[in-house]
């Protein structure tokens, strides 16, 4: 499954898949926007992100601990 920006609970799962120890509160958005652009399943333009986007992901990591 290919994951768009829009796609923030999917993005949250995988993240917390790969970054186990990291606390999504803790972390620069510069730092979760490359993380989620290294993700394999994740194929969408770098410049549709935003901070509201970032925030929905980051918010929904927070969810999935």
């Amino acid at each position: 499954m290919t994951m768009k920006w829009t796609d923030s609970r999917d993005i949250a799962i995988e993240l917390a898949e790969a970054h186990p120890d990291i606390d999504p509160k803790a972390i620069r958005f510069t730092d979760l926007m490359q993380w989620v652009l290294d993700l394999p399943d994740f194929e969408d333009d770098p410049k549709h992100c935003g901070e509201k986007i970032l925030e929905a992901i980051q918010l929904a990591w927070m969810d999935e601990l």
